[in-house]
């Protein structure tokens, strides 16, 4: 229990919980952006 009330009251423990939650978001972001290209990518190609 020490180990959930460093991480949520002390500095370093909340900049973590934020890497953590930003890298997270970035992933999210990258898989959709490519899955996006990848479809107009296969749609441009097909009609070609």
């Amino acid at each position: 229990m020490k180990l959930w009330a460093t991480l949520f009251s002390t500095d370093y423990g909340l900049m973590s919980i934020g890497v953590i939650l930003f890298i997270i978001g970035m992933a999210i972001f990258f898989i959709l952006y490519f899955l996006k290209n990848l479809k107009a990518e296969s749609v441009n190609s097909d009609t070609q």
